[in-house]
Protein backbone atom coordinates (compact mmCIF):
# COMPACT_ATOMS: atom_id res chain seq x y z
CA UNK A 1 0.00 0.00 0.00
CA UNK A 2 2.95 2.34 0.86
CA UNK A 3 4.17 1.86 -3.11
CA UNK A 4 0.63 3.25 -3.74
CA UNK A 5 0.18 5.82 -1.93
CA UNK A 6 3.61 7.26 -3.46
CA UNK A 7 2.38 6.82 -6.46
CA UNK A 8 -0.31 8.87 -5.85
CA UNK A 9 1.92 11.14 -4.62
CA UNK A 10 3.77 11.07 -8.38
CA UNK A 11 0.86 11.28 -10.09
CA UNK A 12 -0.60 14.43 -8.81
CA UNK A 13 2.85 16.44 -8.58
CA UNK A 14 2.60 17.80 -11.90
CA UNK A 15 -0.94 19.74 -12.18
CA UNK A 16 -2.39 19.27 -8.77
CA UNK A 17 -3.54 22.20 -7.35
CA UNK A 18 -4.43 20.55 -3.74
CA UNK A 19 -7.83 20.06 -1.87
CA UNK A 20 -9.80 23.77 -1.83
CA UNK A 21 -10.23 23.30 1.79
CA UNK A 22 -8.35 22.05 4.91
CA UNK A 23 -10.79 18.97 5.39
CA UNK A 24 -9.58 16.77 2.87
CA UNK A 25 -5.56 15.18 2.81
CA UNK A 26 -3.90 16.36 -0.52
CA UNK A 27 -2.82 12.44 -0.87
CA UNK A 28 -4.81 9.55 0.72
CA UNK A 29 -3.48 7.84 3.58
CA UNK A 30 -3.98 3.96 3.95
CA UNK A 31 -6.77 4.58 6.26
CA UNK A 32 -8.39 6.70 3.06
CA UNK A 33 -8.25 4.12 0.77
CA UNK A 34 -9.33 1.76 3.17
CA UNK A 35 -12.45 3.99 3.66
CA UNK A 36 -12.82 4.85 -0.28
CA UNK A 37 -12.13 0.57 -0.86
CA UNK A 38 -15.46 -0.06 1.81
CA UNK A 39 -17.71 3.02 0.37
CA UNK A 40 -17.00 1.47 -3.23
CA UNK A 41 -15.28 4.49 -4.63
CA UNK A 42 -11.90 1.91 -4.91
CA UNK A 43 -12.00 -1.02 -6.21
CA UNK A 44 -11.06 -4.00 -3.56
CA UNK A 45 -7.30 -5.10 -3.72
CA UNK A 46 -6.59 -7.92 -6.50
CA UNK A 47 -5.58 -9.86 -3.75
CA UNK A 48 -3.62 -10.66 -0.56
CA UNK A 49 0.30 -11.63 -0.33
CA UNK A 50 0.26 -13.14 2.97
CA UNK A 51 -0.72 -9.92 5.02
CA UNK A 52 -0.01 -7.31 2.03
CA UNK A 53 -3.29 -6.24 -0.32
CA UNK A 54 -2.56 -6.14 -3.69
CA UNK A 55 -3.17 -2.94 -6.05
CA UNK A 56 -3.08 -2.31 -9.47
CA UNK A 57 -3.06 0.36 -12.05
CA UNK A 58 -6.70 0.84 -11.72
CA UNK A 59 -6.59 1.03 -8.15
CA UNK A 60 -4.01 4.05 -8.54
CA UNK A 61 -6.36 5.72 -11.38
CA UNK A 62 -9.30 5.79 -8.89
CA UNK A 63 -7.17 6.98 -6.48
CA UNK A 64 -5.93 9.95 -8.48
CA UNK A 65 -8.93 10.81 -10.32
CA UNK A 66 -10.47 11.03 -6.74
CA UNK A 67 -8.31 13.42 -5.90
CA UNK A 68 -8.45 15.67 -8.71
CA UNK A 69 -12.34 15.79 -8.43
CA UNK A 70 -11.81 16.48 -4.68
CA UNK A 71 -9.74 19.86 -5.97
CA UNK A 72 -12.45 20.94 -8.36
CA UNK A 73 -14.81 21.11 -5.14
CA UNK A 74 -16.44 17.81 -5.63
CA UNK A 75 -18.14 15.52 -2.24
CA UNK A 76 -17.36 12.18 -1.74
CA UNK A 77 -21.37 11.71 -2.95
CA UNK A 78 -20.37 13.57 -6.51
CA UNK A 79 -17.49 11.38 -6.95
CA UNK A 80 -19.45 8.00 -6.70
CA UNK A 81 -22.43 9.09 -8.56
CA UNK A 82 -19.87 10.09 -11.02
CA UNK A 83 -18.15 6.83 -10.77
CA UNK A 84 -20.86 4.81 -11.67
CA UNK A 85 -21.10 5.68 -15.31
CA UNK A 86 -17.20 6.08 -15.78
CA UNK A 87 -15.75 4.06 -18.51
CA UNK A 88 -11.86 2.64 -18.05
CA UNK A 89 -11.49 5.34 -20.70
CA UNK A 90 -12.84 8.06 -18.70
CA UNK A 91 -11.08 6.99 -15.94
CA UNK A 92 -7.67 7.11 -17.88
CA UNK A 93 -9.00 10.50 -18.73
CA UNK A 94 -10.30 11.97 -15.37
CA UNK A 95 -7.39 10.51 -14.03
CA UNK A 96 -4.04 11.88 -16.36
CA UNK A 97 -1.97 9.22 -14.47
CA UNK A 98 1.26 9.12 -16.23
CA UNK A 99 2.17 5.76 -18.38
CA UNK A 100 5.45 5.13 -16.58
CA UNK A 101 3.48 5.08 -13.11
CA UNK A 102 0.91 2.19 -14.50
CA UNK A 103 3.53 0.05 -15.82
CA UNK A 104 3.32 -2.62 -12.94
CA UNK A 105 5.72 -6.42 -13.44
CA UNK A 106 3.79 -8.03 -10.59
CA UNK A 107 0.02 -7.74 -11.12
CA UNK A 108 -1.18 -11.50 -11.29
CA UNK A 109 -2.99 -11.93 -14.77
CA UNK A 110 -6.15 -13.70 -13.40
CA UNK A 111 -7.16 -10.87 -11.98
CA UNK A 112 -7.93 -8.64 -14.88
CA UNK A 113 -11.25 -6.00 -14.13
CA UNK A 114 -14.41 -7.28 -14.88
CA UNK A 115 -16.24 -5.93 -17.67
CA UNK A 116 -18.55 -2.73 -16.22
CA UNK A 117 -21.73 -3.80 -17.22
CA UNK A 118 -23.51 -1.20 -15.37
CA UNK A 119 -22.04 1.52 -17.21
CA UNK A 120 -22.98 0.50 -20.52
CA UNK A 121 -26.17 2.22 -21.30
CA UNK A 122 -28.30 -0.21 -23.01
CA UNK A 123 -28.57 0.35 -27.19
CA UNK A 124 -32.18 0.26 -28.24
CA UNK A 125 -33.97 -0.04 -31.72
CA UNK A 126 -31.05 -2.30 -33.50
CA UNK A 127 -31.54 -5.38 -35.75
CA UNK A 128 -29.90 -8.31 -34.68
CA UNK A 129 -26.28 -8.64 -35.12
CA UNK A 130 -26.15 -4.84 -36.60
CA UNK A 131 -23.66 -2.37 -35.35
CA UNK A 132 -25.16 0.58 -33.52
CA UNK A 133 -25.05 3.86 -35.75
CA UNK A 134 -23.73 6.04 -32.60
CA UNK A 135 -21.99 4.63 -29.46
CA UNK A 136 -24.72 4.33 -26.09
CA UNK A 137 -24.40 7.62 -23.57
CA UNK A 138 -22.17 6.87 -21.35
CA UNK A 139 -21.18 10.26 -19.25
CA UNK A 140 -23.87 12.03 -18.09
CA UNK A 141 -24.28 12.25 -14.79
CA UNK A 142 -27.30 11.35 -13.24
CA UNK A 143 -28.50 10.72 -9.92
CA UNK A 144 -28.68 7.13 -8.34
CA UNK A 145 -30.91 5.68 -6.03
CA UNK A 146 -30.22 2.30 -4.24
CA UNK A 147 -32.26 -0.41 -3.58
CA UNK A 148 -30.84 -3.20 -1.05
CA UNK A 149 -31.35 -6.80 -2.15
CA UNK A 150 -29.92 -8.87 0.66
CA UNK A 151 -26.16 -9.95 1.10
CA UNK A 152 -24.44 -7.03 0.28
CA UNK A 153 -25.75 -6.60 -3.65
CA UNK A 154 -27.63 -3.36 -4.24
CA UNK A 155 -29.65 -2.37 -7.33
CA UNK A 156 -28.82 1.19 -8.99
CA UNK A 157 -32.03 3.09 -10.70
CA UNK A 158 -32.41 6.20 -11.91
CA UNK A 159 -35.38 7.10 -9.73
CA UNK A 160 -36.60 6.45 -6.38
CA UNK A 161 -38.57 3.31 -5.70
CA UNK A 162 -42.02 3.66 -3.86
CA UNK A 163 -42.36 0.64 -0.42
CA UNK A 164 -44.37 -1.68 -3.01
CA UNK A 165 -41.46 -0.88 -5.78
CA UNK A 166 -38.64 -2.72 -2.85
CA UNK A 167 -41.39 -5.27 -2.04
CA UNK A 168 -41.68 -6.21 -5.82
CA UNK A 169 -38.23 -5.77 -6.46
CA UNK A 170 -37.00 -8.28 -3.65
CA UNK A 171 -39.43 -11.13 -5.07
CA UNK A 172 -38.42 -10.98 -8.60
CA UNK A 173 -34.30 -10.39 -7.24
CA UNK A 174 -34.48 -13.80 -5.42
CA UNK A 175 -33.39 -16.04 -8.21
CA UNK A 176 -30.46 -13.69 -9.24
CA UNK A 177 -29.04 -13.41 -5.38
CA UNK A 178 -29.37 -16.95 -4.93
CA UNK A 179 -26.83 -17.84 -8.37
CA UNK A 180 -24.87 -14.79 -6.45
CA UNK A 181 -24.57 -16.77 -3.37
CA UNK A 182 -23.68 -19.92 -5.37
CA UNK A 183 -20.83 -18.21 -7.14
CA UNK A 184 -19.20 -16.66 -4.01
CA UNK A 185 -20.28 -12.88 -4.83
CA UNK A 186 -22.58 -12.22 -2.45
CA UNK A 187 -22.45 -13.54 1.33
CA UNK A 188 -26.17 -14.48 1.70
CA UNK A 189 -27.27 -12.66 4.23
CA UNK A 190 -30.71 -10.90 4.04
CA UNK A 191 -30.22 -6.83 4.90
Amino acid sequence: MEELVDRVRQALEAEYPGAPNGRVRDVPDRRAIRWYSTIGLVDRPLGMRGRTALYGPRHLQQLVAIKRWQAEGRSLAEIQADFVWLTPEGLTDASRVPAQLLATDDEPPEHAPRPRFWADRPVTGLVAGAAPAEPPIRDIPAPVHGVTLGGGAILLLPHPASGDDRTEIAAAAAPLLRLLESRGLIDGRSS
